[in-house]
């Protein structure tokens, strides 16, 4: 089972009004994947990091999507803070979301996101926007629960 953490990455946003947080967690709950946890923090690489370390150390997650902070700006951190927490790569995820999202805007070359594994935790960023996360989330979306047993010994 998939159970997942949500976690925007916005120095402007508030679980109150954080859109594509929102939109994450419909489109996860409409795949039947829990959401064990839900955050939102700056875009501060060291409490960022450490938020990522912190929800990798729980059992009871097995996956975690960023939305937010994958762009060129100077505070889009996502990238650098992910990195500095996986063990292991998965380029083809990152790929696979530029290469798909690139036919339908050209502002897909400016995401920075990267995904990866640490323990048996992956790591996927997704860009800010509810229209990206979206288009994101559906080029992902066949391969998580396949890459989830994996990460759980299960196949």
């Amino acid at each position: 089972m998939i159970r997942a953490a949500v976690v925007t990455v916005s120095d402007t946003r508030s679980k109150t009004d954080d859109i594509s947080g929102d939109r994450l967690v419909e489109l996860l709950s409409s795949e039947k994947i829990e959401i064990t946890e839900r955050v939102v923090t700056t875009d501060d690489l060291d409490t960022l990091t450490e938020a990522l370390r912190a929800l990798c150390r729980r059992q009871d997650i097995n996956l975690i999507l960023t939305t937010g902070g994958t762009g060129f700006a100077p505070r889009d951190n996502t990238p650098e803070a992910t990195g500095a927490v996986i063990e292991r790569e998965a380029q083809g995820i990152a790929e696979a979301i530029r290469r798909e999202t690139a036919s339908k805007t050209p502002l897909s070359m400016l995401s920075r996101g990267i995904a990866g594994i640490r323990g048996k935790t992956l790591i996927i960023n997704l860009p800010g926007s509810p229209k990206a996360v979206e288009e994101c989330f559906e080029v992902v979306r066949p391969v998580l629960s396949h890459a989830i047993e994996l990460l759980a010994g299960e196949s």
